[in-house]
């Protein structure tokens, strides 16, 4: 199945230089997962044909408004289109209450059930796990609580060795017994381990978006060899202490927390309005981690084809 994720939204505090506040989806298991919606983030869905009715789990990594002005209008949408499917949003929890408030205050009543899921200071574990997914978050360092979210792929069965099944003419009715670990025996009683005729699941895939966040080292045990992480490099390192001092990540801070993670793609966004040419977050990244690339909105990047 395709893993990747799409970027609607790469800037940060303010739309400027053509670019949005914070915005993705992840697409796993044919699967759509929203991740922040900030000012902007259905009108780039529609730019990119990025289906609303596929949504069904959103989360928002902290309650700065580049990371959920959009929020209510995009619930608002949904409702409009007569929605009756359930929504689950995982978010800080004071962001019940907002959207509570919001819709109260317009006299909305949404057409579908609103399953919220808080979020509280410092937590860190699994948040959803379903079939062929596993979603995680983890605490980052900012202004603010804030959250990561890690996206793993997971495998529930065994591969079949055709070579094998078929040398022990193995039914192919009995296929999805040994995929679920089960050894055969034949009719003349023999018995054949599983270890014989399948293989473990193959690699699980990850994606960890690691919101906004100063430098800080205690979020690498949590992304540790993931495939690809989304880190936010809001200022070029000549402006490395009004990034600490804002509780943001320049882009060689970034690359080292990718190095040090030992992850195999970066992905930098979250850029200063102030900068309107990005490539100087890639050239200051690659100094430290060959394999970082600048986020572009509208494109979708591959964690795993097929």
């Amino acid at each position: 199945m395709k893993f990747s994720v799409t970027i609607l939204g790469n800037n940060s505090a303010i739309p400027a230089n053509g670019r949005h506040p914070t915005s993705q989806v992840v697409t796993l298991n044919d699967q759509l997962f929203l991740i922040d919606c900030g000012e902007g983030t259905q009108m780039q869905m529609n730019r990119y044909k990025i289906k609303r009715s596929k949504i069904n789990h959103i989360f928002i990594s902290h309650l700065h408004g580049d990371h959920y002005f959009g929020l209510i209008g995009l619930l608002n949408s949904i409702g409009l289109q007569n929605r009756t499917t359930p929504l689950h949003i995982f978010a800080p929890a004071p962001l019940e209450e907002i959207i509570q408030i919001q819709l109260k205050c317009a006299n909305t009543h949404l057409p579908f059930e609103l399953h919220f899921h808080p979020l509280y200071s410092g937590q860190n574990g699994i948040l959803l796990k379903e079939k062929g997914i596993e979603i995680s978050t983890f605490p980052t360092t900012h202004r603010i609580d804030c959250f990561g979210f890690i996206f793993k792929e997971k495998h529930e069965e065994r591969r079949i060795l055709p070579k094998e099944v078929e040398k022990y003419q193995i039914p192919y009715t009995f296929y999805k017994n040994l995929k679920m670990g089960e050894d055969y025996i034949d009719a003349t009683g023999n018995h054949i381990p599983n270890e014989k005729l399948t293989a473990p699941p193959g690699k699980e895939y990850t994606y960890a978006f690691c919101a906004d966040t100063k430098y800080e080292e205690s979020i690498i045990p949590y992304i540790k060899g993931v495939d690809m992480i989304y880190h936010e490099t809001t200022y070029l390192e000549d402006n490395r202490e009004k990034a600490e001092a804002r509780f943001h990540s320049t882009a060689i801070q970034a690359a080292q927390i990718a190095k040090e993670a030992k992850v195999k793609k970066l992905l930098v966004g979250h850029f200063s309005s102030r900068y309107y040419d990005l490539e100087p977050f890639a050239q200051e990244a690659q100094t430290i981690f060959s394999n970082a690339l600048v986020s572009h909105e509208g494109a979708t990047y591959l964690i795993k084809n097929g």
